[in-house]
């Protein structure tokens, strides 16, 4: 499998995911990608990252460096880094979380078993970790069997599954199912930011992020919009635990004028429609 990693700007938050990564055991050989579009000179040249980026070396990771410029949107760059894999998973990550240890096998142990197209982590946010909200926790539905194709879209009770992963709320819910050590659950999603590890083959089946063209370049939900359609074909699923905790940094997306999901379901691919 290969970590795949766009970033810009983030030099110290860079540094913790990678840290993450280098923490991992259980999946021996991964490959992390990272893709640079920093303004000024890439973060893979600070003095932290690239003491990550050694470290993942050391440790038998092979680990890729590139910059992607000029800057084309978000959709643009994650099609650029998906094509820089022939892995049969690829964990888009992204640059602001950390994974806790075991977090990595969970998630390949979870596809392998469900084979579905896509498995996540939601993110956890701790700085709201006093801050509970049952009406969230009420989104949480478990899969009794390995996940089927949905169609879900805004507007339905599906497209509500989404609160739960705001907050602290998967920390909340999972804290309530006392799970034993080493279990997991997979439950239900519309779907997941952050943490999303695929069937690399059934990603590029469903289209991938090849919309990106018919995207302005200011714009976000490009991965809303790649999931609804893996998921229509393929079907997908939260786990828990998840060990994917936000770092809550300021996003370096500022410029939203488009949200990518909204305008590749009103005007779907013919080629990649299911």
């Amino acid at each position: 499998m290969d970590v795949l990693i766009p970033t810009r700007n983030r030099a110290a938050e860079l540094a913790v995911t990678l840290a993450g990564l280098a923490a991992q055991e259980g999946v021996p050989g991964f490959g992390v990608v990272v893709s640079d579009q920093s303004d000024g000179e890439p973060a893979f040249q600070h003095p932290a990252v690239a003491t990550m980026v050694r470290a993942l070396r050391h440790r038998g990771h092979p680990v890729l460096l590139t910059r992607r410029l000029p800057r084309r949107g978000l959709a643009e760059h994650r099609a650029y880094l998906l094509d820089r894999s022939a892995a049969r998973y690829v964990l888009c990550l992204d640059d602001d979380i950390w994974l806790e240890p075991g977090a990595l096998p969970r998630l390949v142990t979870a596809i392998s078993e469900l084979g579905c197209g896509f498995v996540g982590n939601g993110v956890h946010g701790l700085s709201y970790l006093d801050d509970v909200r049952p009406q969230a926790h009420r989104h949480y539905e478990e899969w009794t069997g390995p996940p089927v194709p949905e169609t879900v879209r805004p507007g339905t009770r599906e497209w509500q599954r989404a609160t739960i992963h705001s907050a602290a709320n998967l920390l909340h819910v999972t804290g309530r199912l006392e799970l034993p050590p080493d279990a997991w659950r997979a439950y239900k999603i519309s779907w997941i930011g952050g943490c999303v590890l695929y069937d690399r083959t059934r990603l590029v089946e469903a289209g991938g992020f090849d919309f990106w063209h018919r995207l302005p370049e200011r714009h976000q939900g490009e991965d809303v919009a790649a999931q609804l359609a893996v998921l229509a074909r393929y079907g997908g699923a939260g786990i828990l635990p998840s060990g994917a905790y936000h770092l809550e940094s300021p996003t370096t997306v500022t410029e939203r004028d488009v949200e990518a999901w909204e305008l590749v379901l009103a005007e779907p691919d013919p080629a990649h429609t299911p």
